[in-house]
């Protein structure tokens, strides 16, 4: 009977200290806050009457208790204070450790969520930004490796193509003349990339604005990649007869459509079809609108913003990578958009249905 006593005698104390730790864990920061600011006021106002009650007597004249009673309670509110801010700030000293492990460059950092949902929300994005950085890094990895491939290959028979021109292997002909002009022109187009993207990412592009026709800028550029489209077996279709004037500049615009197309051909098959059609619109903000359609491999809808991540380069099963590509062809595409305070989105209803580029641009100066 005294063991079954005893234990209803603690199975009470046990329960509230369960309320108390739920209680607590729903709190959130602010009522937190309050709430220890409450604490220190009544730890203050409750020490302050214990030490005016314990000095005021017939035997203790000389000792003021107002005095002693304020001191007591400044003593008692600093030492409420310290606890309390020590449970407070925990999570904080976590966090701020976690981002200087980040700072660091150690990107493996997980952090449990806390159950204040206050810190569980900021918790919750460092663990987004240390798993974004950790990406970022993957990608940047993978970038110098793919560099150094791409600009191996090129060195390489260029090295060859002279040596055996030295040695008189090879006959310095028109035909070897080309070969290397195509692995020079190879190792520029990555140079130029680069460099375009360093732009892009400082915001360093210069703009040379002028009123131009995006029509005929798209059906020019059609026009210029038609002979690799006719190669490939891929027909390309463009719907820009109306003239749609834009102030904008047209060297980087046709190089936002070179890319977009040369996308599109190495997404179809042959036999695929692309479609570029170029139109205005209406409305508060006119603007030239111009899509590049194809009937492809198309895109996972949760690949439709990181495709556009610099040297992300979609893997498809059973379909080989594209030659030379860099990656960073859609970065600086948009960056170029976004320079004349446009933009370039994607749109695929999925996995082999194909997928719509979207380029706009504002009619009106920036």
């Amino acid at each position: 009977m005294a063991a079954k006593g005893k234990d209803t005698a603690v199975r009470p104390s046990g329960t509230w200290r369960a309320r108390l730790r739920r209680i607590h864990s729903r709190l959130s920061l602010r009522n937190r806050l309050v709430l220890s600011h409450v604490t220190v006021l009544v730890v203050t106002l409750g020490a302050t009457a214990v030490a005016k009650i314990l000095v005021r007597g017939p035997w203790n004249h000389r000792v003021d208790p107002d005095n002693i009673g304020f001191w007591t309670g400044v003593a008692a509110a600093v030492l409420a204070a310290v606890v309390l801010s020590r449970f407070l700030v925990r999570p904080l000293d976590t966090i701020r450790a976690a981002t200087r492990r980040l700072a660091e460059g150690r990107y493996d950092t997980v952090l449990e969520l806390p159950s204040e949902p206050g810190f569980a929300a900021l918790v919750e994005d460092v663990n987004t930004l240390a798993a974004a950085l950790a990406d970022t890094e993957r990608r940047r990895a993978r970038l110098v490796s793919e560099i150094a491939h791409e600009m191996r290959t090129p060195i390489t028979i260029l090295h060859g193509q002279i040596e055996g021109m030295a040695d008189g292997i090879f006959t310095p002909d028109d035909a070897m003349f080309a070969s290397l002009s195509d692995d020079l022109d190879r190792l520029r187009r990555l140079a130029s990339d680069l460099s375009s993207l360093s732009r892009v990412e400082e915001g360093a592009f210069a703009l040379h604005y002028e009123d131009a026709d995006v029509a005929a800028l798209a059906r020019a550029t059609a026009e210029r990649l038609r002979p690799q489209y006719d190669g490939q077996g891929v027909d390309l279709t463009v719907v820009a007869d109306a003239p749609v004037i834009a102030f904008c500049d047209p060297d980087r615009v046709t190089q936002v459509l070179v890319n977009l197309l040369g996308n599109a051909l190495i997404a179809c098959d042959a036999h695929g079809n692309v479609s570029v059609s170029v139109h205005g619109e209406a409305g508060p903000r006119p603007r030239v609108v111009v899509r590049v359609t194809d009937d492809g491999v198309g895109i996972p809808g949760h690949d439709l913003n990181r495709i556009f991540s610099r040297f992300e380069r979609l893997e498809h099963p059973g379909r080989p990578a594209p030659a030379g590509g860099s990656g960073i062809g859609l970065t600086i595409a948009r960056g170029i958009a976004r320079a004349h305070e446009g933009d370039v989105t994607a749109a695929s209803p999925g996995l082999g249905k194909g997928a719509t580029f979207t380029l706009w641009l504002p009619m009106a100066p920036p």
